[in-house]
């Protein structure tokens, strides 16, 4: 090998490797990545429980008018006559929930007792003769003159939670929970008033709803297992009595899941036509204001089984976007009522959250044949304005709770709309161009010029 000029060998040159390639961004993970940060939020249960409530709402709304409009012609009555009756109760409820979501919490503790009071009260009207008025065979009604009627035995659900969630939270603070006694009195026997005012009207789908809420706040308590298990023991053996003593209600019972009508007590025609309803709409349903079920051959079309109308004219999509907005609405006053230090919220929080799911899945389950026909309404989609209206003042408790708490405030304060006024520049007042007042922007504004 022939040497260099200076004698030496030449070097050998070793090839040079590649640079590694960073790994590449999978956009899978960067996608959820973003999700979860954007759910992590402070404003998310905000924004859910707002934009939840409203959206079931108004979808309520439009289902309502196309559902009833063959029921008000068979009464003779316009075709929009229920939707203008619900249409008003919504605009009161709008009021109910923006008032409810601006009081401060010591407010809405300070009504616990007059609610409570005046839900009583309401309730011992309705059986009195000449006052109470039967509805379905339901003595749980009493009539404002004209058609508008109230049922009082809705605003018992909204006065068992501030009245509960104020006493458990008294007591947390004194610190007299550890005590069996104190865990149930007078929070049971209060309770099982307004139970037992309510089944002597014979509306047993409220009761259960009710007991939900009871259960739910014993929970929230930290009741322990024996306790929590005597309670719904008790409760489980009085609901048995009840349903074996009636003949309606046990042959609601012989209809889950039943297929075709029956002969003899339990016809089951209610329920069989729900999941004929449901099965011919398909996933993406006939059309808005197409069902043929609600031609006289559904029951309660507009009310208690507007889910069923719903899958026929919406499809499968419909209904899972029904179901995902209750979804969204349960996690969200979970999510409140997880976070929130104040043992108030938390609990009036969640007997919410217990009334509007546990009411959601009694109603649903109903439809779809797994549960007995209870007779409640979907909250705030079915038509009637005595439950919409403690249901809308109830979706605005959680919107206060949300707001109260301290990231959320901090949030909200940072705020502002989103186009907001120009900036003045210039000399002789002449104005520069156009600048939003974005958050993004004043948090740039607000670091040092040399901060990167």
């Amino acid at each position: 090998m022939p040497g260099s000029r200076t004698g030496r060998p030449p070097a050998r040159r070793v090839p040079s490797r590649p640079a590694a390639r960073p790994p590449r961004d999978n956009p899978v993970q960067r996608l959820y990545a973003r999700a979860r940060k954007a759910w992590d939020r402070p404003l998310t249960a905000y924004y859910l429980i707002l934009g939840g409530s409203v959206l079931i709402t108004v979808l309520g709304l439009v289902m309502v008018y196309s559902a009833s409009q063959i029921t008000a012609l068979q009464l003779s009555l316009p075709g929009s006559y229920f939707f203008r009756k619900q249409f008003l109760a919504a605009v009161i409820g709008g009021v109910l929930l923006f008032v409810a979501s601006r009081m401060p919490v010591k407010l809405h503790r300070a009504l616990a007792y007059p609610i409570l009071a005046g839900a009583v009260f309401l309730m011992v009207l309705v059986q009195v003769p000449g006052i109470g008025m039967a509805v379905n065979g339901n003595q749980n009604w009493i009539s404002l003159g004209g058609s508008f009627q109230i049922q009082p035995s809705e605003f018992g659900k909204l006065a068992l939670v501030l009245w509960g969630a104020d006493l458990i939270a008294r007591k947390q603070e004194r610190k007299l929970l550890t005590q069996w006694k104190h865990m149930l009195v007078p929070l049971v026997p209060v309770a099982f008033l307004l139970l037992g005012l309510i089944m002597l009207g014979g509306d047993m789908g409220t009761a259960i709803i009710l007991t939900a809420i009871l259960f739910g706040l014993l929970w929230l308590a930290g009741a322990p297992t024996r306790l929590f298990a005597g309670v719904l023991s008790v409760a489980g053996l009085i609901g048995l009595v009840l349903i074996k003593t009636s003949p309606n209600r046990m042959a609601r019972l012989a209809c889950i899941g039943a297929t075709e009508p029956k002969s003899g007590v339990a016809d089951c025609w209610q329920a069989v036509h729900g999941i004929y309803a449901l099965a011919s709409g398909g996933i993406f349903g006939s059309g808005l204001g197409a069902s043929v079920e609600k031609w006289g051959q559904l029951p309660e079309a507009h009310t208690d089984f507007i889910f069923a109308v719903t899958g026929e004219e919406l499809g499968l999509a419909g209904t899972l976007s029904v179901l995902a907005l209750f979804a969204a609405l349960g996690y969200a006053g979970i999510r409140v009522a997880g976070r929130t230090e104040d043992p108030f919220v938390r609990y009036a929080a969640g007997g919410v959250t217990t009334w509007i799911t546990a009411q959601a899945v009694i109603n649903i389950g109903a439809v779809l044949g797994l549960l007995p026909i209870a007779g409640v309404p979907l909250p705030l989609f079915s038509y009637g304005g005595s439950a919409l209206l403690p249901t809308m003042f109830a979706i605005g408790l959680l919107i206060a709770f949300a707001r109260d708490e301290p990231a959320v405030r901090a949030a909200l304060a940072m705020r502002q709309p989103r186009f907001g006024r120009k900036r003045a520049g210039g000399s002789g007042g002449q104005r520069g161009p156009r600048r939003w007042n974005t958050m993004r922007r004043r948090a740039s504004a607000a670091r040092s010029s040399g901060e990167r």
